[in-house]
């Protein structure tokens, strides 16, 4: 296992990038712990598989370096790194059975052939494939060959860290639960250094222990994800992480309250003079509907979704999400909605603002 160090990191495809846009990782500093499970989560495009392949020894940045405890793996080369990857879609040989695939990592390595007979057993219970392993594996299907590769991944023991991008695209609902628990069981046991790429919020917060937002090249948020939720560090995390986001108001802050559209909303901390675009944000799990407390609201619909409904409604001119917990009644004199103050986080520039005790 290793602590996996980013120092200065930045990479752009240009030959001579001048700007920021030219970078497709912004100039970046941060401590991977040793045996921490992590989730890179961001929409395609921000810079996830780029951060994951230039760790793999996939990529060389254009400047900084990546450090596995005290040495230096900027310029080593993947096979000297000691990891294990596993890519989107499946990488299997067709022509050797299943316990061959499984084996192939350990046999490379000359391990004793009981002690890879055990492990491959063991990898083949976890990933459900116990009663294919004579089975060669061409022929069988896409998610088959997918639970091969994560098998694969997942057989040695002594890596320094294992890397997985986005690599349950092709498996089918029900396995991808299973997948991910066993995957978190593994790191329960092993304590392997996982680094996991996705743009599912589900697949990234049930697997880590902290979840790396990325937006835009750049690492907006490391976080439980607790953390997450509750105190998103930036506008896009709030959006991005829960179903649905986070609400956003254009607010002017004064101390302890939020002024938008003639309304006054309590906050739950006090805050100095703000400069930048200054916004409020709420979660829909937060909003409260009243008959005649706080601001007034137009509610569009409801969606019963089951455990709760999604109130869909329009408050100081823009758009408001609010879930009511199941049993909650939703009827025509609730005209105004409040927030929970301690639960409001206010932004500048799309970047969270600390507030002090109220």
């Amino acid at each position: 296992m290793a602590r996996i160090t980013l120092k200065n990191l930045a990479h752009s495809y240009y030959p001579n990038p001048t700007k920021d846009s030219d970078f497709a990782l912004k100039e970046m500093d941060h401590v991977w712990d040793d045996g921490g499970a992590y989730a890179l989560l961001g929409s395609s495009g921000c810079g996830k598989t780029t951060l994951l392949n230039i760790i793999s020894g996939l990529l060389r940045p254009s400047q900084g370096r990546v450090l596995f405890g005290d040495q230096d793996v900027t310029e080593a080369e993947t096979a000297a790194r000691n990891i294990a990857q596993v890519f989107q879609f499946p990488v299997v040989y067709d022509t050797m059975t299943v316990r061959d695939n499984l084996a192939f990592p350990l046999k490379n390595r000359g391990m004793d052939a009981a002690y890879i007979a055990s492990r491959v057993q063991a990898i083949a219970k976890m990933i459900g494939m116990e009663d294919r392993l004579d089975r060669k594996a061409k022929g069988l299907t896409a998610d088959a060959k997918q639970k091969i590769s994560l098998g694969r991944g997942m057989v040695r023991e002594d890596v320094n860290a294992i890397l997985f991008d986005e690599p349950l695209t092709v498996i089918d609902p029900h396995m991808k639960w299973e997948l991910r628990t066993q995957l978190k069981q593994l790191h329960r046991e092993f304590g392997h250094t996982m680094i996991y790429v996705t743009h599912d919020q589900t697949e990234a917060l049930t697997f880590a222990d902290k979840v790396v937002v990325m937006y835009d090249g750049r690492v907006v948020q490391m976080g439980t994800p607790e953390e997450l939720f509750e105190r998103p560090a930036h506008t896009f995390v709030g959006y991005f992480i829960g179903s649905p986001g986070m609400n956003l108001f254009e607010a002017k802050v004064d101390g302890n309250r939020a002024h938008l559209q003639g309304a006054s909303v309590p906050l739950g901390a006090a805050y100095g003079p703000i400069s930048g675009r200054t916004q409020i944000g709420i979660r829909p799990e937060y909003v409260v509907l009243t008959k005649d407390e706080g601001l007034p609201v137009t509610i569009r619909r409801v969606e019963d979704v089951g455990r709760h409904r999604l109130v869909r409604a329009e408050a100081a001119g823009q758009a408001l999400n609010i879930v009511v917990p199941e049993g909650m009644p939703v009827s025509a004199d609730l005209t105004h909605v409040s927030f929970v103050a301690d639960k409001i986080n206010v932004y500048a520039d799309d970047w969270r603002v600390e507030g002090r005790a109220a």
